[in-house]
Order: C-alpha cells, then sequence, then structure tokens
C-alpha cells in the first residue's frame, strides 16, 4: 500500500469516527430538548413527584444536557451506551441484535441490487435503443422516482392478493425487495450514463479500431471505467439505503433498528434513541468506508496527491 493510499484509508477511517460520534451525540441533544420525557407516563398514571423525581435521577434527567452528554461519550469507550427506560436493559444489548438484522437486511438488498441494476445499466448504456433498453428505462425511471412507502405498499398488495410472497413478521423476501428494487433502478441509471461516456472514450475506440470483439469491450474495458463513477457516489447510495429502511422496517415489521427507533421516539426513550443512531450511523459509515476502498482498488487516483 503507498503513502498517498494510506493517508487516503486514515482520513476517510477518522471522518467515519468522528461522523458516528457527532450523530449518536446530535441525537442525544434533540430528544433531550424534545418536549417530554420517559417519565411522562408515570405522571399520567398518577405517580406521586417523589417517585418520578427518582425515575429521573436514575435516568440522569435532572443533570445538565452538557454533563449528561460528556458522560455519555465518555461511555462511548467502554461501550456503554446506557440504560433503556422502556425495557429496562442495557441499550447496547439491544442495539447490537437490531443492528445485526438491519445490516442483514440492507447486505441482501444491496447485493441483490447490485447483480440487477448494474448489468442493466451496462445493456442500457450500449443499446439504448434496443427494446430490452427501452424497457428498462421506463421501469427504472418509474422506481426511482417512487417513494419506499408505496412500493412498500404494492409489494405488501400483491403478497396479500396473490400470496407469491409471505408477509409473515421476520420473512426477509418482502423488505429485501422493497429496499433492492429502487436501489437497482438507481444502481441502472448511473451504470447506464457512466456506460455511454465510457463506451464513447477514445481508448475504447481506438480497442475498437484494433479488433477487439465488442462483447470484450463492453463487458471488461468499458464497465471496468464505468464503474469508477458509480463507486464515487457509493456514499449517497448506502445512506440512501438505510434511510429507506426504516420505512420499509416499520411495514413489514422486520426487527431491525429502524423499527426499534420508532419505538424509541414514541416512549422519548433517551438512551435508545441514541443507540439506534449511533448504530445506524456506524452502518453507514461503515458502507461509506467500504465503498471508498474498493473505488481506490478500482481506480489507482484515488489516494493519490493532486
Amino acid at each position: 500500500m503507498t503513502n498517498g493510499l494510506t493517508r487516503f484509508v486514515l482520513r476517510r477511517f477518522t471522518v467515519a469516527i468522528l461522523f458516528v460520534v457527532v450523530v449518536g451525540s446530535a441525537a442525544l441533544v434533540l430528544v433531550r430538548l424534545a418536549p417530554g420525557d420517559p417519565t411522562d407516563d408515570l405522571f399520567m398514571r398518577g405517580a406521586d413527584a417523589e417517585t418520578i423525581a427518582a425515575a429521573r435521577h436514575r435516568l440522569g434527567l435532572d443533570q445538565p444536557i452538557g454533563s449528561q452528554l460528556a458522560r455519555w461519550v465518555a461511555g462511548l469507550t467502554r461501550l456503554d451506551l446506557g440504560e433503556s427506560s422502556r425495557f429496562g436493559l442495557p441499550v447496547a444489548g439491544l442495539v447490537a441484535d437490531r443492528m445485526r438484522n438491519t445490516a442483514e437486511l440492507a447486505g441482501l438488498a444491496l447485493l441483490v441490487a447490485a447483480i440487477v441494476g448494474l448489468p442493466l445499466g451496462v445493456v442500457t448504456g450500449t443499446r439504448p435503443r434496443s427494446v430490452v433498453g427501452r424497457i428498462v428505462t421506463i421501469v427504472s425511471v418509474a422506481l426511482v422516482c417512487c417513494p419506499p412507502i408505496i412500493g412498500t405498499l404494492m409489494l405488501l398488495f400483491l403478497a396479500a392478493s396473490t400470496g407469491w410472497l409471505s408477509i409473515a413478521p421476520g420473512n426477509f423476501v418482502v423488505p429485501t425487495l422493497a429496499l433492492a428494487l429502487p436501489l437497482a433502478a438507481m444502481l441502472e441509471r448511473l451504470q447506464s450514463q457512466s456506460m455511454a461516456e465510457a463506451f464513447a472514450a477514445p481508448d475504447i475506440v481506438a480497442a475498437a479500431a484494433r479488433g477487439v470483439p465488442v462483447r470484450r469491450l463492453i463487458w471488461i474495458h468499458a464497465a471496468r471505467q464505468a464503474l469508477r463513477p458509480v463507486l464515487g457516489v457509493a456514499g449517497i447510495v448506502v445512506a440512501t439505503l438505510f434511510s429507506g429502511s426504516i420505512a420499509v422496517e416499520t411495514m413489514t415489521s422486520w426487527p431491525g433498528l429502524g423499527r426499534l427507533m420508532l419505538d424509541a421516539l414514541l416512549s422519548r426513550d433517551l438512551f435508545l434513541v441514541a443507540g439506534c443512531a449511533l448504530a445506524g450511523s456506524s452502518l453507514v459509515a461503515m458502507g461509506n468506508f467500504l465503498a471508498d476502498l474498493l473505488r481506490a482498488s478500482v481506480d489507482p487516483r484515488v489516494g493519490q496527491p493532486s
């Protein structure tokens, strides 16, 4: 590994760590500043002031925001994310289970999207006027414009009315398709535009003039060049994947971070919200970091001094 690439990796890793800490801290502060707290339920049930005060002290709600934030950040070094006021359990354990479920769903959706979207992008980029190219383009544009909620509702309706797909809680097929289809459409559109530009590049034209087979030009030389710009926006793709997973997980009863975050927000569970935000941002940062490494392996210019 060259010195330039090493500095690039270290810089990206440092930015990823800072991003995770800032997102988790911001979530804790915003929930603390929002109206209401976990002791509201005690008040509604008629608990006395002493009981409510004891609960606020146990949860640290009687402390200044700055002190509470400093203690929470210090606890990150010990993987101590506090205690959930709703479940009465350590947040780290609750979040770890749901984080694994979300990572599995997102990873499977990303794999399906890449397997479907990238090859179709190669086809539409090199043969945009073909029948297949026109059909794929229309479908991709429709999927990109369709909000995740609408797409999930359509899949749920299809599954319930035909029985082709299972809608049982915990089944991965519907949530995976709900995340993968719009992502595949996005990748297809990006790959198609990049492929059209790469296929018209002078080196590809010169290789064609030397008699290199068209299939080799398309699927090896041009496809490799076209992949670089797609990997350049991989961070946006990963962020889109995890932002859409919140609605998908909630609607399909998938036991992931999105569902847990919604429950935590509804109950004003301060440390659980911060823990979910920390875990979600960790997945996004990890995806961005891996995308940067993959981009650096494909494009030798990445990490080189300008």
